[in-house]
């Protein structure tokens, strides 16, 4: 080739390098094709919501803000919902070209919220919960003090705001890229060689928000961030000055500067300033707003807006690693801070004053910071139930977690409401509140009587077409614990309203079974004078001209019972006698309607009885040819299934009794009630220890009896006597129980051995122990055990029924006097069994959470509510309609009648309340072997009243006292239902606006 082609070639080249020079620096101020490139890629990315579950949705991958504010776990949760009978009814549509850009592995371009967190709002969308994370942001870009945005730009973007070029993209900052370029690459020859990143405020938005754990992880991961950041920037167009500015407020307002105890993670500049100095925000921003239009600052303002401006700047710097300076001692940070402070006065973006002033001034981390203010339970104690009720419906069982969700909640709780009645049960605990609400009187509190101790519960449902709504759920317990859901209560006298539905069913199952039975027909069933609820059904169906449901029910009512409480009865395992509130109910024969009216305890106490005896001895049972017949193969089966059940009871004693004890503390407790002879210790030694020696027994009766054996003639004649006796045997002669001597030699063996593998090593020594019982001579022992556990199966029927209407809990006490409250209750069960009565025997489902809204105006988008779930009925309507009536009875002239004409319409007319009374009174007696108590511990006191008011609402009110003031106080359920009379006329017209339900 000539020097002339070379030359040719080598200025041509020169030419186009130049010429490429020159536009890639044009480029790099003017960022011309940039805009233009980045503005058609984003062009159509968008996205909308509409009705139904969307198919062009996607959620993001990872990144602590999407997991933060739950938009990564949205899958999960709609798939959680949906087996909850939730449903989506709106959700976010992608654009085809925003899909495309997240396939990519691009960030979704969209207006990301600064500010998030748990909204949980009443029926008229006020607020009830509202968490914000961050809790200190800015709003506007005009709200940042100018010397805040020096700062930062001075820090981290210099050229961020710069007005030329109008296009420029905030996601590249040429010298910082060029710069970090040439050191990464002599990084690369030189592995001791520094390089500095080039990131700008726009990438590092990207990185702390949606790269995996909010780090670089790679080449790729930087320039995911960097496209991502400059689509986002020319969103609106290819001027980004707007968007510049925003980029400033999200950066304030996000930043990761990491997590303080107590507290949790730190984010943005408002919150750090509190958690590392303590400092209010709103005093930051208003002492570094001072002097901006240039006038004197005194002495002591100077040295306020010093510290303040060191402790913002020292959080700027801070970021870059920010648990090394936040979680340290503060000396390296406290040097780059005063670097920077020299560095800004230089520049001149402060003045030399505010730098003097700032540099003597220490930073002092992690103050004391003062105590959170303690919630007030009372106010919030509705809203902490629902905030616990969407924690299980999300799985997410951390409040730290959930009340950082981008997610909205609807509820039907009214706020008006709920305030009001939580206002009045606060002012309760004083003595002028209670007189005013008209609670001293007789049945009441006694004059004098201190109400501060006493805890009031209540609880609304309104009837919707659909399903019950609650309207309000409230208690006077400055605790987050919930009386209405999270107690099992002695409720009294609110059990005979199960035992009465219980009563009418039966009657409705009969009347099913036989009414269209000719009376020859009926005639014929066998008769069995233990079941008096069948023979009355028999005889009623002979006897009736009219054979339909309704009057039957109604004959059922008339039905009667003695009030005598000079009765003993056998039940539950023991022999009881019961007492009647009123004694002058005691001579009495009353109806069951009258003795629900009433709440006489004795009518209900032998109604229990005749329920009970049915399911013994009547309709399909044949429980009695089990008693008579000692040959049935069923006897066996049923004594074995009694002897594993006692026997379990009683090591469940003896485990009690010696866990944690040592072997020679066991053995010393063992003998220390025994009265000693060589047969009784012989007895006990073997069963212990199986393998003991002759001289271990010896030794044994030295130490019982002062004196050994005598001759090892003896000692081999007590071995095997003892030795080879039966456990049961060996117990009888020790007369201790054989279950406890075993006991006592398998913790020896097994020490530590948990009360669990104690009954899962005694399963054949619990049956040997009532070896006895299975023997056919013993039939009187063996009928009497074998009607225990007919009546336990009996007993099983009733709870089934009872917890097919709402009943809380797994077992009942298997005694007539859960009747009469004896298995507690729940007041939140017991207003579920009102509201199947309010709607006519129909369980409609109860809402509480009406919708979840998550990510509102974000691309992941998605509502959900209930699904209509079908209504089930669980009662006939006559034996509905049977017992409305009984519950108004009980207002109009019974228990509750204080109540009777208190609550009238808009018209003045009177609304028809009905309800159950109920008082229960928790005692702890210690008795002594003659039965007589000789202490007794009152635990509690409580008193009910679940009610409904017209066909609309229905509900319960609680008054409750615990150990120690339960012993001072004598009131009843009068005390609940005159609390009602007092509220229910301030609640109703609330209640009653429009916007919540009173528009029905």
């Amino acid at each position: 080739m000539t020097w002339f082609k070379k030359l040719f070639w080598v200025g041509a080249g020169v030419a186009v390098g130049g010429t490429l020079a020159v536009f890639a620096v044009d480029e790099l101020k003017t960022s011309r094709l940039q805009s233009a490139l980045w503005r058609d890629l984003g062009n159509g990315a968008s996205f909308s919501v509409d009705a139904g579950a969307s198919d062009a949705i996607r959620f993001p991958h990872t990144g602590p803000y999407d997991e933060r504010l739950g938009y990564h776990d949205l899958p999960d949760f709609i798939q959680r919902l949906d087996s909850q009978g939730y449903a989506i009814t709106r959700q976010a549509r992608l654009s085809p070209r925003l899909i495309e850009l997240q396939e990519r592995g691009l960030f979704i371009p969209y207006r990301e919220k600064n500010q998030a967190g748990l909204a949980v709002r009443d029926c008229r969308n006020a607020a009830l919960l509202h968490t914000r994370v961050p809790q200190r942001a800015y709003e506007r870009f005009e709200d940042v003090p100018p010397l805040l945005v020096s700062a930062l730009l001075f820090v981290e973007d210099r050229h961020l705001l710069d007005a030329e070029p109008a296009q420029r993209n905030p996601a590249i900052d040429p010298e910082r890229f060029a710069k970090a370029a040439l050191e990464q690459a002599l990084r690369a020859v030189s592995l001791s060689h520094t390089a500095t990143g080039g990131s700008t405020l726009a990438t590092q938005i990207e990185k702390y928000r949606h790269s995996p754990q909010g780090r670089t992880g790679s080449v790729r991961d930087k320039l995911r961030q960097m496209a991502s950041a400059s689509l986002r920037a020319y969103q609106d167009g290819e001027d980004t000055q707007a968007r510049r500015r925003q980029i400033v407020v999200d950066y304030l307002d996000t930043v990761p500067l990491a997590a303080r105890p107590g507290m949790g993670e730190v984010h943005g500049l408002g919150d750090g300033l509190w958690a590392w100095y303590g400092r209010d925000f709103g005093e930051v921003n208003r002492l570094l707003a001072d002097n901006a239009e240039g006038t004197a600052l005194t002495d002591e303002a100077l040295r306020q807006q010093a510290e303040a401006f060191k402790q913002a700047l020292s959080l700027m710097i801070a970021q870059r690693r920010p648990s090394q300076h936040l979680l340290g001692d503060g000396t390296g940070l406290g040097r780059l801070t005063d670097s920077y402070l020299r560095l800004m006065a230089e520049a001149g973006l402060i003045s030399p004053e505010l730098r003097d002033a700032a540099l003597p001034l220490p930073l002092r981390l992690r103050p004391e910071l003062p105590p959170t203010p303690r919630p007030d339970f009372v106010r919030r104690k509705a809203a902490t139930a629902l905030r616990t009720h969407i924690s299980t419906l999300l799985g997410v069982p951390r409040a730290y977690d959930l009340e950082r969700l981008d997610l909205e909640a609807e509820t039907s709780l009214d706020g008006e409401a709920q305030a009001m009645v939580a206002r009045v049960l606060a002012g309760l605990r004083t003595p002028a509140a209670a007189k005013a609400a008209g609670l001293f009187g007789f049945h009441l509190l006694d004059p004098g009587a201190d109400p501060g101790p006493l805890v009031y519960s209540f609880t609304l449902f309104e009837r919707g077409a659909q399903e019950n709504l609650l309207r309000v759920q409230a208690d006077n317990i400055d605790q987050p614990f919930d009386v209405n859901q999270g107690a099992r209560l002695d409720l009294g006298s609110t059990a005979k309203l199960r035992t009465l539905v219980s009563y009418l069913e039966l009657v409705a199952e009969l009347h099913a079974r036989w009414a269209d039975l000719s009376p020859a027909q009926l005639s014929a069933l066998e008769n069995n004078p233990r079941d008096p609820l069948g023979a009355w059904a028999r005889q009623y169906l002979l006897r009736a001209k009219d054979r339909r449901l309704a009057p039957m029910l109604e004959a059922a009512m008339e039905r009667k019972y003695s009030a005598n409480p000079g009765e003993a009865f056998f039940t539950g395992g023991g022999l009881h006698q019961f007492a009647n509130f009123e004694r002058s109910s005691d001579s009495e024969t009353m109806t069951v309607r009258e003795g629900f009216k009433h709440s006489v305890n004795l009518v209900f106490i032998r109604l229990m009885r005749d329920l009970v005896r049915h399911h013994m001895f009547g309709g399909a049972s044949d429980a009695e040819r089990l008693l008579n017949d000692p040959a049935d193969p069923r006897r066996r089966e049923l004594l074995a299934r009694f002897a594993d059940r006692e026997g379990s009871a009683f090591l469940v004693r003896f485990y009690r009794k010696y866990q944690h004890r040592s072997a020679a503390e066991a053995e010393a407790l063992l003998l220390q009630g025994l009265r000693p002879s060589a047969p009784r210790l012989a007895s006990v030694l073997f069963t212990i220890e199986p393998e003991a020696s002759d001289a271990r027994l010896d030794e044994l009766l030295v130490q019982r009896l002062g004196r050994g054996a005598g001759s090892p003639r003896a000692l081999r004649a007590l071995r095997s006597t003892y030795a080879g006796l039966s456990l049961a045997d060996r117990g009888y002669v020790a007369r201790v129980h054989p279950l406890e001597l075993w006991l006592v030699g398998f913790l020896q063996r097994q020490p530590g051995a948990s009360l669990t593998q104690v009954l899962e090593a005694s399963a054949r020594e619990r049956q040997e122990t009532y070896a006895w019982l299975f023997k056919t001579r013993h039939k009187s022992a063996q009928d009497k055990r074998l009607r225990e556990l007919i009546e336990l199966d009996a007993f099983a029927q009733v709870h089934r029924s009872w917890q097919r209407l709402g009943y809380p809990f797994a077992s009942l006490t298997p005694s007539y006097a859960s009747a009469i409250g004896a298995s507690g209750d729940r007041p939140a069960a017991l207003a579920e069994l009102m509201g199947i009565l309010v709607n006519d025997g129909v369980r409609l489902p109860t809402q509480r959470i009406g919708a979840l809204h998550f990510g509102r105006d974000t691309p992941y988008e998605t509502r959900l509510e209930p699904r209509n779930a079908s209504a089930e009925r669980l009662l006939p309507a006559e034996v509905v309609a049977t017992v409305r009536r009984a519950l108004v009875e009980v207002v109009n002239d019974g228990t509750a009648r204080r109540l009777k004409g208190s609550l009238v319409d808009t018209h003045g007319r009177a609304i028809e309340i009905g309800g159950k009374t109920g008082t229960g009174d928790h005692r702890y007696e210690k008795t002594d072997r003659n039965g007589r108590v000789i202490s007794e511990r009152k635990i509690d006191r409580s008193a009910t009243f679940v009610f409904m008011i017209g066909d609309r609402y229905f509900g319960t009110i609680m008054a409750y006292v615990h150990e120690p003031y339960a012993a001072r106080y004598r009131f009843t359920s009068a005390l609940p239902t005159q609390l009602l009379k007092s509220l229910g006329p301030q609640l109703l017209p609330v209640l009653q606006r429009n916007g919540c339900g009173g528009d029905r």
